[in-house]
């Protein structure tokens, strides 16, 4: 009974700390994120902002690297730049590990710098944490379904355009955004 007992509150103490969900659907297929909230609170608040105002929409997934990450958020489908709000605060060391499924955000060499750009880990990437590398790639939630659309977009070529490399030659599209929970 005790061991019953147990697991009960183990599930409901899951339950209560599961954060939104967002479903990204590409011309590739749909994939479901659930966010950290509580460990990640100003990364999951400033990627709710960019779904909320619409504006992830009509990007593409424009860095994709078999056996390391797809990345995206960031430039249309011509590489046009995307327009910005502010920088966030750097959430590196939260407890959450670049492992698999994971999404972090993308920056520049400055921790403070993220902004729209995000990226899903394809593989267990440790030399991305703030354990490993200070000051490591704030990991915010993880997919938890369609991973196997992450996994066909490493499988796409790719080649460079202008100073870009590993851009999809056919663009993988974010067509619709929408926070499910």
């Amino acid at each position: 009974m005790w061991k019953y007992a147990l697991a009960c509150f183990a599930l409901v103490s899951n339950l209560a700390f599961a954060g939104p969900k967002v479903e990204m659907e590409t011309n590739l297929g749909s994939i479901v994120i659930e966010l950290n909230s509580q460990q990640a609170p100003v990364s999951v608040a400033n990627f709710l902002k960019y779904v909320k105002d619409g504006s992830y929409v009509g990007t593409q997934f424009h860095r994709v690297i078999p056996g390391f990450m797809a990345q995206g958020g960031g430039f249309d489908t011509d590489m046009n730049r995307a327009d910005t709000y502010a920088p966030i605060k750097n959430e590196a060391n939260n407890g959450l590990p670049n492992n698999v499924a994971t999404i972090a955000m993308a920056r520049t060499n400055d921790p403070n710098s993220a902004t729209r750009q995000f990226f899903i880990n394809l593989a267990d990437n440790d030399f991305l944490n703030a354990s490993s590398r200070p000051p490591g790639y704030a990991v915010f939630g993880e997919v938890v379904q369609g991973f196997d659309v992450v996994q066909e977009m490493a499988r796409k070529p790719t080649h460079s355009v202008g100073r870009y490399r590993d851009v999809p030659v056919e663009a993988i599209v974010i067509k619709k955004v929408t926070v499910l929970d």
